[in-house]
């Protein structure tokens, strides 16, 4: 097997007309320091049977807080061995303290079962980790509370079933010394804002079974202590705090070595019957403000339609782009493709990150069939990973790829966090991941036994991809994001109290915890009849458990089923459900493609059966939206900058078949399905009407439109947030405003942050709005500027010209 000990090699491979920067990430030395005093003997002896002598010196310094009681969240790079943190001190208690136990919080099942490895591997007496989650069956569970020392789980178990059972965990929480959340960069928005409730709920449980250790050298006694693991990230010590409530002491210079990485950022080139033309200089290599930003659609729930489209395009040909013609690149699915399969070819193990499920599944099938054609039978050693799979799925997956039967996989950002995937060679990101952090973290797995390592980030037509790719300034040399979580949102604390309560009732001496709101939510609560005021505090009034999602995800996921068998394919989020399995509705499955044949949103449950249909489908939806309330405003002569709350109401109202290949529309067929609606908060700017025509703005609906979609795409680029997070809307006379308008809101209930960030640097996100749309190369818009992968009205109208004439009005009237 060939390794990239020379990633020119790789980078050679690459089209010339396609890469629009390399950058190279030094080699670094590692800096070691003598093991603390404090570690037993016995842990230091199963480090050396692993390998380490001795610890960096980051590890030490996070270690030595923990075991002084100090809560602590060590924020360095990939493959920096963060773990150590956790384990040193964890695993010292539980030698002293042969009843101490300790419980680790991971946001994928992947990264638990990567962990629970690694801690069984080092072999010490009487721990006995175990991992406790969806996938554990029942008989086990019982064994795993009364036995085990160390749990392995995630915060979606944690919140269904250890807290309101915790009767049944006294023992193992009377005796909790340490709480470790890993990836805590990922718990960002409303699922973040969940999460952080949740460790408040551990902290009032544990806290009534008096769990307790013995003072350190700090005088503090209280337990347990909290180690918190994040990629590189802006301000860990105070986002740490947001989410656990505690004051946090941050460990963030990263004193591992590492391998030299050549970094490639790459456009695919245009289909060749468009001619690109030269961007000016001056707009080419403008450098980007930093800054912070807003949100589009429905973050984790949002629909993907853009994939099927995108899929369409991978397989065969160029996607219809809204019923007029425009310049297109070849997409970067096939790219990303190709890139995979030359490497596989090559004996390079190499991971490509995709955007989404279906796109994970599009690119390893091209991978495979392009195999398959150059040497038969190759394909078989590329394969798609991601979530929804079956657990037994997932874990002969991961073996697979550990042992090298497998060079190549197409991943979703599942295997983005932590899993030790030593000896990978390359990794290839299909589209912008959204944050820096996240980009760091992907392209962190290549590399991490020390070698030379390739990283090849690749466009899709999008305006961030677009941008960033010619503005490498914005991705290197530059701090990452902080992590936005909001716990005062309402429609996360209220359910959250209600979890609480039902837990065990909520007394005054409770209510520090959740925040200073509690007091008028729990009033609401109170007056609505879902909680009870006794003297005592307050009572759970329902029967069963508050119904309460973390991942706004919409409730129980959709189970995929082939109506022959009976089998179960996967599950799909509720949110996405109404895009990705409407009846007629596509569905891809490691590679194989099925047919929905009807979908029962009572019981859950979509009913497929096999096909290779000739087409690709598209949903489509319609979207309203009123302003419910103001919170701050701009007034700005001529524009108008707002931040409030608003109501949206969407559907889904029928579905396009395009012929592969081609794109060519080959009907739309109705669908009934039931509207949704979304109380959230928004950004939005109006702009009166004479500014427009002074500023010679011909078409304003298709100028605000056009603006909107590269607004919303700009977005993630100042804040914390995927396009999916966020949903915009635009019209040339809203009936609230009188004027005309464009609305970017947040795609949760209660908001999730985005569009408050937004707001607060509208400047900056609109300036690199407009540059973004100015300096595309096409003519009328296209994809890379203007056209959006999900907009309900099939991307019409649009206007780019009249974009930057909307935008120069804006800017012109907001203070910078």
């Amino acid at each position: 097997m060939t390794t990239v000990a020379e990633p020119a090699e790789l980078l050679r491979r690459l089209r010339p007309d396609s890469v629009t920067h390399i950058e190279r990430v030094p080699t670094r030395a590692g800096e070691t320091v003598p093991w603390p005093g404090w570690v037993p003997d016995p842990l230091r002896e199963a480090f050396a049977a692993r390998g380490v002598t001795a610890p960096w010196r980051h590890q030490a310094e996070a270690a030595n807080h923990a075991h002084a009681g100090r809560h602590v969240v060590v924020a360095t790079g990939t493959a920096s061995g963060k773990s150590m943190a956790y384990q040193l001190p964890a695993l010292a208690a539980m030698l002293e303290d042969p009843r101490a136990t300790a419980i680790y919080l991971a946001p994928t099942k992947a990264l638990a079962a990567d962990q629970l490895r690694a801690l069984a591997a080092l072999g010490i007496d009487g721990v006995r980790p175990a991992c406790y989650d969806g996938d554990t069956p029942r008989e086990e569970r019982e064994w795993i509370r009364q036995h085990s020392r160390f749990v392995l789980t995630n915060p979606d178990m944690l919140h269904h079933g250890i807290l309101p059972g915790h009767a049944a965990w006294q023992t193992f929480l009377r005796r909790l010394r340490f709480v470790v959340i890993d990836e805590c960069h990922t718990y960002r928005g409303v699922f973040g804002s969940h999460v952080a409730h949740v460790l408040r709920r551990l902290r009032r449980v544990v806290g009534r079974y008096g769990s307790v250790r013995p003072a350190g050298p700090t005088g503090s006694s209280h337990a347990p202590v909290f180690v918190l693991a994040s990629a590189t990230s802006g301000d860990p010590a105070t986002s740490a705090k947001r989410l656990t409530g505690l004051v946090v002491e941050a460990v963030a210079d990263d004193a591992s070595p590492r391998g030299g990485v050549t970094f490639a950022l790459c456009e695919p080139p245009l289909v060749p019957s468009y001619e690109r033309r030269d961007r000016p200089p001056s707009q080419r290599d403008r450098p980007l403000e930093e800054a912070g930003g807003p949100p589009e659609r429905s973050g984790s729930s949002a629909p993907d339609g853009s994939l099927a489209r995108e899929v369409a395009a991978e397989r065969g040909g160029e996607a219809a782009r809204g019923g007029e013609a425009a310049p297109v690149r070849r997409s970067a699915l096939r790219e990303s493709a190709d890139l995979l399969a030359d490497a596989v070819t090559n004996g390079v193990r190499t991971l490509a990150f995709v955007r989404s499920r279906r796109g994970a599944e599009a690119v390893a099938t091209m991978a495979r069939r392009s195999l398959d054609e150059a040497v038969p039978g190759l394909g078989a050693r590329v394969a798609a990973y991601r979530g929804g799979y079956l657990r037994e799925e997932r874990r002969e997956l991961e073996a697979a790829f550990h042992s090298g039967e497998l060079l190549g996989l197409a991943s979703t950002n599942a295997l983005e966090l932590g899993v030790d995937l030593v000896g990978l060679d390359a990794v290839v990101i299909c589209g912008w991941p959204g944050t820096r952090a996240s980009m760091w973290q992907q392209a962190g797995r290549a590399g991490r036994n020390g070698h030379e390592a390739l990283a090849v980030l690749v466009a899709r037509d999008d305006p961030l991809d677009t941008y960033l790719v010619h503005h490498p300034e914005a991705l290197f040399g530059r701090p990452v994001e902080a992590t936005v979580l909001d716990p005062s949102n309402p429609y996360v604390l209220a359910p959250q109290l209600c979890s609480a309560a039902y837990e065990a009732p909520l007394t005054r001496a409770d209510l520090p915890l959740f925040g200073p709101d509690a007091p008028a939510v729990l009033d609401e609560l109170v007056a609505e009849g879902i909680l009870r005021r006794r003297p005592s505090g307050w009572y759970w009034t329902g029967e069963g458990r508050p119904d309460v999602d973390l991942r706004g995800t919409g409730g129980l996921p959709i189970c995929v089923v082939e109506a022959a068998t009976g089998r179960l394919l996967g599950t799909v989020d509720p949110g996405s459900s109404h895009f990705m399995v409407h009846t007629g509705a596509v569905y891809l499955h490691q590679g194989e493609s099925y047919v929905v044949d009807t979908l029962d949103l009572d019981d859950a449950v979509a009913l497929v059966h096999r096909a290779e249909p000739e087409w690709s489908t598209h949903a489509r939806d319609v979207t309203s939206l009123s302003v419910v309330s103001v919170r701050s405003y701009v007034d700005a002569g001529p524009v108008g900058l707002f931040f409030g709350d608003v109501d949206v109401t969407s559907q889904v109202v029928s579905y396009q078949r395009r012929r592969i290949g081609s794109g060519e529309v080959l009907g739309t067929w109705p669908l009934d399905l039931p509207t949704r609606e979304l109380r959230t908060t928004a950004v939005w700017f109006t702009l009166s009407p004479e500014s427009l025509e002074a500023a010679g703005v011909d078409d304003v609906p298709g100028g605000l439109h056009a603006a909107e979609h590269a607004a919303i795409g700009l977005l993630p680029l100042v804040a914390t947030c995927d396009r999916w997070d966020i949903g915009g809307l635009s019209t040339a006379a809203h009936p609230d405003t009188g004027a005309p308008t464009v609305f970017v809101y947040d795609g949760h209930s209660g908001g999730a942050g985005f569009a408050e960030r937004a707001y607060k640097i509208a400047a900056s996100w609109l300036q690199a709005t407009r540059d973004a749309i100015d300096g595309c190369a096409c003519e009328t818009g296209c994809p890379s500027c203007v056209q959006s992968p999900k907009c309900g009205n099939g991307n019409n109208p649009l206007s780019k010209p009249d974009a930057v004439r909307v935008l120069d009005v804006v800017l012109a009237s907001l203070p910078s």
